[in-house]
């Protein structure tokens, strides 16, 4: 018989609003790249994959990056679109799964701009695209975007989120972060451009917001829109798209201003400090800076942090954060609103249930074996 959950976890099972729903409780499935859509669309692996994570408890699931209708969108092989007719029918039925078993889904929307090279599926001859040019061995890999490749752009995912409100999906994402598309532009490491799109910490968000007001006015209002951020990188995990309270207050305004809704905010450890002289996390001044709700990420649950590299066989591994004490102290102070998991519902897509039924001790453990093989 399952014992009675521990009082200190209620918060995570406290319900929320969310537009026109109510999500079950605090729990998120956060987006994760599993390359099993082969030709672009989900199919009955997807499915399964999906139902399982909404059987075991979550309240939300934001899917894996789903490419836009545009070109250079694409970076991996068997990533799913969101476009064209067999991937929005598959699509369909994972979110009628997902329905079904109790939980909220929404698509993340994904441009993988300069990550991209030529020769990457599925249209090898295109390259990537970004705010700035970049040439490897004399040819261009990453083409500058012009105004009009940026219009074409945020059509594309203006129709994205079309497409997702038709088929079902209970709100966006918008993938802001980690360098791709969008991401790319906020930096400005990456952003050297002289234009309306380049300088200013305003003008390197200009596409973001873009994208963010295209996407409510091709849904209307009470349809949930989040925006993933981050500070690090790929290629860079200290790197930082803002210094201060100051600058996040100003980018956080941006987005507010132009529609969203939520912010899930992407850290590589959740409970970090995000400036000098202050103890508050990332979500934490997030929350605080642009009163909207905000989903709090970053190896919640696991006993170690693994780079990428490392989970791609390096045996090494940082001393990490097991327990849940940080993350459960942010939701019961009101300085977050929701907590996402990632790795820990690919090693155990019963997480939520066993914390609810108090059963820790039985709950799976991520290691790289679940992260390579997990469906």
């Amino acid at each position: 018989m399952s014992q009675a959950h521990d009082p200190q976890h209620q918060v995570l099972f406290n319900p929320i609003a969310f537009g026109a729903h109510t999500l079950r409780n605090r729990i998120v499935m956060s987006p994760m790249t599993r390359q099993r859509s082969p030709g672009g669309i989900p199919g009955e692996q997807s499915v399964a994959y999906y139902r399982r994570r909404a059987e075991g408890g979550v309240g939300l699931i934001v899917t894996e990056g789903t490419c836009i209708g545009h070109p250079a969108a694409h970076g991996y092989n068997h990533v799913p679109d969101l476009f064209g007719d067999q991937a929005l029918e598959g699509w369909k039925s994972v979110v009628a799964a997902v329905h079904k078993a109790g939980a909220r889904i929404v698509p993340q929307l994904w441009h993988v701009g300069p990550i991209r090279r030529l020769g990457m599926a599925p249209a090898p001859q295109v390259p990537g695209y970004g705010p700035m040019e970049i040439r490897e061995g004399g040819e261009v890999v990453v083409k500058a975007m012009t105004l009009a490749d940026i219009d074409e752009v945020v059509e594309a995912y203006a129709q994205a989120a079309r497409d997702a409100q038709a088929i079902g999906f209970d709100g966006v994402e918008i993938h802001g972060a980690h360098e791709y598309l969008i991401d790319s532009f906020i930096w400005q490491r990456s952003n050297q451009r002289d234009d309306e799109y380049g300088g200013s910490l305003a003008n390197r968000t200009r596409l973001a917001a873009r994208i963010v007001r295209a996407v409510r006015e091709a849904t209307g209002p009470g349809f949930p829109i989040l925006f993933r951020f981050s500070q690090w990188k790929i290629s860079d995990y200290d790197a930082r798209i803002v210094e201060d309270a100051e600058q996040l207050k100003v980018f956080l305004q941006i987005l507010v201003d132009a529609g969203v809704d939520i912010f899930d905010v992407s850290t590589r450890r959740c409970w970090e400090p995000a400036f000098a002289g202050s103890s508050d996390s990332l979500a934490a001044w997030t929350r605080r800076l642009s009163g909207k709700p905000v989903v709090m990420v970053g190896s919640v649950g696991l006993d170690k942090v693994y780079s990428i590299a490392q989970l791609r066989g390096n045996e090494s591994a940082d001393a990490g954060q097991g327990d849940l004490t940080p993350v459960l102290g942010q939701l019961q102070s009101g300085a977050v609103d929701l907590v996402a998991l990632g790795r820990m519902l690919l090693a155990d897509p019963q997480w939520p249930n066993k914390v609810l039924e108090n059963r820790l001790a039985e709950i799976r453990r991520f290691d790289r074996e679940a992260m390579l093989t997990e469906v």
